[in-house]
């Protein structure tokens, strides 16, 4: 049912200010190439499509809405049903990492065309693994990866895109401070492309495939999102910062419960949070499912663009921002949550899940109780990562530190602090925050991911349970440093720091005191820093590569012999027939995130070579037969094995195979690789109690059936040791459903209804074979 907001936004019109109309023709970033096609800002044309569908529609609109529709491809064509009906959109552009950016490329490298149709980035961020400090790591990254990114370099070069050298910075905090714009629609292959919402940008993370399509000047379909309104009232205080905003969230809505959702956040509230402070809340948001957050555009925004050199976007933001930039009055949610910040505690969110929440106020009696098997010594903390750099971040921390400084207190645990660009590294450098860091004994890392997504070479406590603070997103088992057994807890960067130098979990700022070098007690006053730098931001080294003006006669190649690297081979079509007899490869149990089933690490140098990553498919899923990961049993021999090697042993024996999962499967990062290693593998479909958004668009892309028991207790009327077929394949068409039949090892069988949620273009995606078999028979 959808709910009004129930405070008054003004400007129901989208009739664009007369003023505004000189100003629209700016770029959208001064960094795109002069001859990229779409380069321009057009709230004009947004504003004409806005109007089309609120006409059609005969309701006000939220402002995540008037983003999205503004963007269709055909406003006159599309039939709006919030949660059910596909969307066929324009975003504005790509942003890619290096770990996905790789496969991205060899994807539409295969498209034969010239140029992107969009402006397009790629960031090299993933592949820095922390070790020894930010120079040290650095030289290492170029040296191991100087294939990988010269792959990239090259190709970027060769099909106008913007690239973004190792060292320059995490691709969010990039986007944020080059690229995100009020209004705007972008996807990028990560799964915190959201951070962008911070600038009151719907930015939505997807597969490669999908972005392969934008490249290519496809339209980019969405099943139109549900809205879920966040109506914040009153002011951050003391020791709560914005990153409890989402955390709280999170602890209310679960790992899925805003799945198929935008999140949009309104109320009096938001002003008392700044910009980077919002791109830290809808950062997170990826952990609840969503398909991105949004915030209405504001003043705090407007001072963001103007410190980083946009004050023309600021200009023209501000002529629009009643009428396109917030939602309108009496607009509609389906859900509204209500958060009072005046309230609202420092949390804590873990261990092995971010929506696991504690107040930091209740942490001494949750160690009594049911959490009383978590270690309560504090054996690192790490600040930083694209969910927690900027400079209000780094500055509020110092202000920490400081404070233990002046009473000779250091980190009695490793301490790690990651810059989130080299622009915030070189501003924090020259106004002395590095050093206040380094004076207490942390150790400053390069402008990357690291530890955030397990790039951690840490030595210390592995194979030991212990307990890692973060102000990262991601706490699931094994996620930072490769050891089952860490127990990661999620919280502010101000609370992390305060926790390190307490070193234990149930230490509360606002109430306990830490003992000093004279061995008096004393208490940390709250944190406090700016918001901006007073003196401006340095941008430090230039580590931006430009597009190529005409990129005709740039080679881009790939070594045959690479282990690194590897051209992509069309996936086989459908045979036209229903898929028999599947053996199971694995049944998995609980919790299986993309991380499970293909993780990242050590994995991630393979990340442009299929063949090589299949190997850790499915490695760290638990199957329900046994309880074990990474043991499964072979249904033609009989014998456990690893399960790349069993899909190996099926596909070589011309069998293909079917996973059954729990709920929420493929929950986290948006890697496509979760999808493409089963395909690769001779997976056919994945049957499970319910799907992540992310990944089961990117199975649907590689020409998988992701299918839903419409019965979730029909999961345990499966055995590991079933043979399964999928029936109706003939008849396959959107909203109808399939029957699995599940032979036992006795010779009964039983039959199981399943449904699926493609549309017509997504069965053709199927028949083909996958999405990228389509797009080369139609071009």
């Amino acid at each position: 049912m959808l709910r009004a907001a129930h405070r008054s936004l003004r400007g129901s019109s989208c009739a664009v200010a007369p003023h505004v109309r000189a100003l629209s023709d700016i770029p959208l970033s001064r960094l795109d190439a002069a001859n990229q096609k779409n380069r321009m800002l057009n709230y004009n044309g947004i504003a004409e499509k806005v109007e089309i569908v609120r006409k059609d529609l005969a309701r006000p609109l939220t402002l995540s809405e008037k983003i999205l529709y503004g963007h269709l491809d055909d406003p006159l064509a599309e039939k709006i049903v919030r949660g059910e009906t596909y969307l066929r959109l324009r975003p504005d552009r790509v942003a890619m990492q290096d770990a996905t950016a790789q496969m991205a490329v060899l994807q539409f490298m295969s498209s034969g065309l010239p140029q992107t149709s969009v402006p397009t980035t790629v960031h090299c961020d993933h592949l820095i693994e922390a070790r020894d400090g930010s120079s040290a790591d650095l030289a290492r990254a170029i040296d191991t990866n100087r294939e990988v990114y010269d792959f990239l370099s090259s190709a970027a070069k060769k099909f106008g895109m913007g690239f973004w050298k190792p060292g320059s910075g995490i691709i969010h905090q990039i986007v944020l401070e080059n690229y995100a714009f009020p209004g705007g629609l972008m996807i990028g292959t990560d799964s915190h492309t959201p951070n962008a919402g911070g600038l009151g940008m719907c930015a939505v993370g997807v597969g490669g495939a999908d972005a392969v399509d934008v490249m290519a000047g496809i339209p980019w379909e969405l099943k139109c999102p549900r809205v879920i309104g966040v109506h914040l009232t009153g002011e951050l205080g003391n020791w709560t910062s914005p990153k409890d905003v989402i955390l709280k969230v999170a602890d209310i809505l679960t790992v899925k419960g805003g799945t198929g959702a935008i999140v949009e956040y309104f109320g009096d509230g938001v002003d008392s949070i700044s910009c980077t402070g919002m791109a830290t809340i809808c950062n997170m948001g990826a952990e609840i499912g969503a398909t991105c957050s949004v915030f209405p555009y504001n003043h705090r925004m407007e001072k963001f663009l103007r410190s980083t050199s946009r004050g023309e976007l600021a200009d023209a933001a501000n002529g629009v921002k009643e009428h396109l930039l917030r939602a309108d009055e009496g607009a509609q949610y389906d859900e509204i949550i209500e958060i009072d910040l005046n309230t609202l505690e420092p949390h804590l969110n873990g261990p092995f899940t971010p929506d696991l929440g504690t107040a930091v106020s209740q942490m001494k009696d949750r160690l009594k109780n049911d959490g009383k098997t978590w270690p309560a010594e504090v054996s690192a903390g790490l600040i930083g990562s694209c969910t927690n750099s900027s400079y209000e971040d780094m500055s509020r921390c110092a202000s920490i530190v400081r404070q233990a400084v002046e009473h000779g207190v250091k980190f009695p645990a490793p301490f790690m602090v990651t810059p989130g660009s080299e622009q915030i590294r070189a501003t924090i450098t020259r106004d002395g925050l590095t050093e206040v860091f380094e004076n207490a004994g942390a150790t400053v890392l390069a402008n990357a991911c690291g530890p955030c997504i397990g790039q951690w070479d840490r030595a210390e406590k592995q194979g030991e349970p212990n307990t890692i603070v973060t102000s990262y997103n991601r706490n699931f088992a094994k996620r930072n440093d490769s050891n089952p057994k860490t127990h990661a807890f999620v919280a502010s960067p101000e609370i992390t720091t305060a926790l390190t130098l307490a070193g234990r979990l149930d230490f509360d700022p606002a109430t306990d005191s830490l003992v000093g070098a004279d061995g008096k007690e004393f208490k940390l006053a709250s944190p406090f820093g700016d918001e901006l730098p007073s003196a401006g931001f340095d941008a430090g080294e230039n580590t931006y590569q430009a597009p190529a003006e005409d990129g005709s006669n740039v080679a881009v190649q790939v070594d045959p012999n690479s282990s690194r690297l590897q051209l992509l081979e069309p996936f086989d079509a459908w045979n036209g027939q229903d898929l028999e007899d599947m053996p199971i490869l694995i049944k998995a149990q609980g919790k299986c995130t993309t991380d499970h089933i293909s993780m990242a690490g050590p994995w991630l140098k393979f990340r442009g070579h299929l063949d090589n990553i299949s190997n850790n498919l499915l490695i760290g899923a638990t199957n329900a037969e046994n309880g074990e990961t990474n043991s499964v049993r072979n249904q033609l021999t009989g014998e456990y094995g690893t399960v790349p090697d069993t899909a190996r042993s099926y596909k070589a024996a011309g069998v293909p195979w079917v996973v059954i999962g729990d709920d929420n499967y493929g929950e986290g990062s948006s890697r496509e690789h979760a999808a493409l290693e089963p395909r690769h593998l001779g997976g056919r479909a994945v049957v499970v109690k319910s799907f992540a958004r992310i990944h089961e668009t990117n199975l649907k892309k590689q020409g998988m059936l992701p299918l839903v028991f419409e019965n979730p207790a029909d999961y345990d009327r499966i055995d590991p040791s079933d043979r399964v077929s999928v029936r109706g394949l003939a008849e396959l068409a959107p909203g109808k459903p399939l029957t699995l039949v599940a032979k036992k090892q006795d010779g009964s069988s039983v039959e199981i209804p399943v449904k699926h949620s493609m549309n017509q273009s997504q069965i053709e995606w199927f028949k083909a074979g996958s999405a990228l078999n389509l797009m080369r028979q139609q071009s």
